[in-house]
Order: structure tokens, then sequence, then C-alpha cells
């Protein structure tokens, strides 16, 4: 009997050490389990500071640095960002080397900030961040220029195949298929309508605006993700033509004002539109203010009847201001854009022009198609006929770029 009683005790401590077993390894798994998420979920929150920490330090350029506050840097290692040769849908009217300049040193000048530096540009970064989107410049031919170096930048990283140019009428659209993103540039020199409105045939002696209509440009660039708009250089005359009423009519009212009146009126229509038009949680907004001239030579230490012709390196004083640019038009597109600003739209200015201002050589001069034929009185006197409005590409453009870049991804 001693015997038996004995057995099941044997037998009921086997069963226990099992369970106890049992209940070891499966408090030794949660316990692992907990190791190993909370590992894991500490690397996130680490991956999570670190980019955090990035957004942080990237507003910190934008909100504590003055980008537009700097020097050019001569630097033949990282620039140019691309090739001229290799750019496929470069401008006649940009591409310097191709017309004959020889001295390319204007390629390899880098804009440093005082006190940051601008991000390095990614063009494969952008695409993806513009996947499904529509970047959009609408201006005149320097936003132009700077809408060809936009392309000029991201194409090279697509194949021929995934990439295409599609020209309708006012509307140039470069398009990045496998991204289904589009780089686009509408011709809009005043940005409301006027008699210069056809992207050929401009050039009119008498230039009327409809200061008060925008809406037949503005239909293009509704849906746009980001936009980018200028004027300015078509505004430089003292006094417009504004009519009141319609091209077709034959009842409209015609009136001469003063340019700076006729330019914030104009800007007035714009900013009427963009605050009841865009979507505030979509859309991005920019303004490229003036683009600087190198007409007079005197300003430089030239004589007067030079201008930018055989310049070679840029101008190193520092605040260097020339005459062409006007700083009243500046402050009513700052005045605009604050006031826009109250009313719970951002528009962000991009501020081109100190920066540009020490460029006198970054133009093109004569080294650019010539639409018309030039006299013998012009090729006698090559600084007659220089270009020093638009700038060669690559270069100062590009600068335009990756300041508009660095706002982008902030």
């Amino acid at each position: 009997m001693a015997q038996k009683i004995y057995m099941v005790v044997v037998r009921t401590w086997g069963f226990r050490s099992l369970f106890q077993a049992l209940v070891a390894v499966l408090v030794a798994g949660i316990i692992f389990a907990t190791i190993c998420f909370t590992k894991k979920n500490g690397m996130m929150i680490v991956e999570d500071i670190k980019i955090s920490n990035k957004r942080s330090e990237e507003e910190l350029i934008l909100n504590k640095c003055n980008m537009f506050d700097g020097k050019w840097v001569f630097d033949n290692v990282s620039y140019p960002l691309y090739y001229e040769n290799q750019c496929a849908y470069m401008s006649d009217q940009l591409a310097c080397e191709k017309f004959g300049r020889k001295d390319l040193s204007y390629q390899n000048w880098r804009w440093q900030p005082h006190h940051c530096n601008l991000p390095r540009f990614n063009a494969t970064a952008l695409l993806e961040r513009l996947r499904g989107k529509r970047l959009v410049f609408v201006g005149d031919s320097l936003n132009r220029g700077q809408w060809v170096s936009m392309v000029c930048l991201v194409e090279s990283v697509i194949p021929p195949a995934l990439k295409s140019m599609h020209n309708n009428g006012s509307l140039i659209t470069f398009k990045a298929l496998e991204y289904n993103a589009t780089v686009e540039f509408y011709w809009a020199p005043l940005l409301v309508e006027s008699n210069s409105d056809d992207p050929v045939n401009h050039r009119l002696p008498d230039r009327i605006v409809r200061a008060h209509a925008i809406e037949k440009h503005a239909r293009y660039w509704t849906d746009a993700d980001i936009l980018v708009f200028n004027s300015y250089l078509w505004w430089k005359r003292p006094k417009m033509k504004i009519l009141w009423g319609s091209f077709e009519g034959v009842d409209g009212i015609y009136k001469e004002v003063e340019m700076l009146r006729s330019y914030e009126m104009a800007l007035k229509t714009w900013s009427d539109w963009l605050e009841i038009h865009v979507n505030r949680t979509k859309t991005q907004l920019f303004f490229v203010s003036m683009s600087p001239t190198h007409f007079w030579g005197d300003e430089w230490g030239n004589s007067e009847d030079q201008n930018c012709f055989n310049e070679t390196k840029p101008i190193t004083k520092e605040g260097y201001w020339g005459r062409g640019s006007n700083p009243k038009m500046m402050n009513i597109v700052k005045d605009t854009v604050d006031e826009l600003k109250v009313r719970g739209l951002n528009v962000q200015i991009l501020n081109i022009t100190q920066i540009s201002e020490y460029r006198k050589e970054g133009h093109p001069s004569i080294h650019r198609k010539q639409w018309d034929l030039l006299t013998k009185d012009q090729l006698s006197n090559p600084s007659s006929y220089s270009d020093c409005i638009h700038w060669c590409l690559p270069g100062v453009p590009d600068t335009w770029n990756e300041l508009l870049y660095a706002y982008i991804f902030s």
C-alpha cells in the first residue's frame, strides 16, 4: 500500500514539474518579446527623433538664417550642376557656350549664405516630392529661364523614354512620366491680361493691360501644387495704358496710369484671385523678386557706354545695387504679400535681386541666338546688342532654384 502511494506522489510531482517548465518557457518568451519590441520601438523612436531633428534643422536654416545674405564663392568641383550640351531642353536664348562663349567660369560660382549652407540640390528627391503634382512657373522670359534651369536640373536623372515636352500655346509642359509629375511654364509677362500675351508675337510698341482681368491666364494654374510667379521687366516704362473693358469690344475705356500705380493694381488683382481660388492646404506659393540688369558699366568702374559685354568676373562689393533695380516695385510686392498673409495666405518671396546684382558676367551678352539680322553698326559695336537681361545656363537661375528647392522641402 505504501508503495502505491509513493508512486502516485512521484507521478504528481512529474506533472507539476512539466507544468512549471511550460510556464517558465512562456514567461521567458514574453520577456524576450517585450525586450525585442522595446528595442525596436526604441530604434523607431530614435529614427523619429533623427527625422524630427533633421526637419528642425531645415526649419532653423529657413527661420534663423537669411539665405539671401551671402557671397559668391568660386567652386569648379561642385558646379555646374549639369552641362549645357547634356540638357536636352536647353534654350538657344540661354546657351552661351553653344553660341561662342569661351570663358565658362560663370558656370562655377556657388552662392554661400553667411551663416548657413544651402541644401545640395537632389533631382531624384525633388521628383519624388513632385510625384503626382504640378510645379508651374508663371511670368515672363526671366521666369521661363528659371523654368528651363529647373528642367535641366531634373531631366538628367530620367531615362529618355520616360520624359516628354509638350507645347500648347502659352503653356509648355515637361513631364516625368514615371513620377506623373510636371514642371510647367505659362507665359503671362504682366500676370494680368494684356496685348502682350502671345508667347511669340508680343513685342508691341503700344502696351495695353487689363489690370482687373486675370482669369484667362489663371484657369491654367488653378490646380497647381507649387506656383512660382514673377513680373517686373515688362512694367519698366513711365506709364502703362490700362483698359477697362475687353480687347474685342468697342466701348472700352483707356487711360494712361503711372507705372507704380498700375503695377499695384495688377498685383491686387493677382492677390485677390489667389485668396479666392488657391487651395491653402495643398498649394505652395512663391513670388520671385526682380532680376537685375547690367547695362551701365560706370556702376562697377567701367565707362558708362560699357555694359555686361566681355565681363568675366562677379562684382565683389557687398551690398552693390545697380540703378536698373527698383526698390519701390519690390516694396509693392512685399506689401501685397504681407496683406495676403493677414488674410491667411502665405506667399514666400524668393529675393533673388541682391544675390544676382553681383553677377554682371552671368548674362548671355552676344552669346545667344539672334532672332533678328544684325546690322553692320551693331556688328562693329557688340555692346549695342548685348543681352544684359537674361542669364546663361548653367548659371545664376540654378541658384534661384536651389533656393526654391530649400523652401519646397522646408
